[in-house]
């Protein structure tokens, strides 16, 4: 299961020859991402786990699942906007039903990405799934 945002990607990195390519499309994934007001940069909305600052702050609408997020690293930002084209838009019961790891493992991240980046990426997919599970709930 995934949203027609996260096919692009997946579409465009099967189309990308090299990492390094993959890796410009993945800054630039996250230059696109609207910056996120600092006022709501705060340990409230900090993800704990990764070694950049990532700072992730859900939004539900209509039963629907989204978040703005946002990085000091660019790279990270734009971890961000692939986890933010996985999620966004599905209903909030729906979030936890997403596999994240099998999703994400086809654009080959765990490979490319350092054990750090890793597990940066989980802790902002398992911050993901407790924020819509919380929404879903009440």
């Amino acid at each position: 299961m995934s949203t027609e945002a996260f096919e692009d990607i997946v579409e465009t990195f099967e189309f990308l020859d090299d990492w390094e390519e993959r890796y410009r499309h993945l800054i630039e994934l996250g230059k696109a991402m609207p910056a996120m007001d600092p006022a709501l940069q705060t340990p409230a909305s900090k993800v704990e786990g990764c070694a950049s600052q990532v700072w992730i702050i859900p939004r539900v609408s209509e039963g629907r699942f989204d978040f703005i997020g946002d990085s000091d690293a660019v790279i990270v930002r734009g971890l961000i906007a692939v986890v933010h084209a996985l999620y966004s838009g599905l209903p909030v019961a729906q979030v936890a039903a997403v596999d994240a790891q099998a999703e994400l493992g086809r654009l080959s991240l765990n490979d490319h990405l350092s054990s750090q980046r890793s597990n940066g990426l989980r802790a902002m997919v398992a911050r993901i799934r407790e924020q819509a599970a919380t929404a879903a709930a009440g």
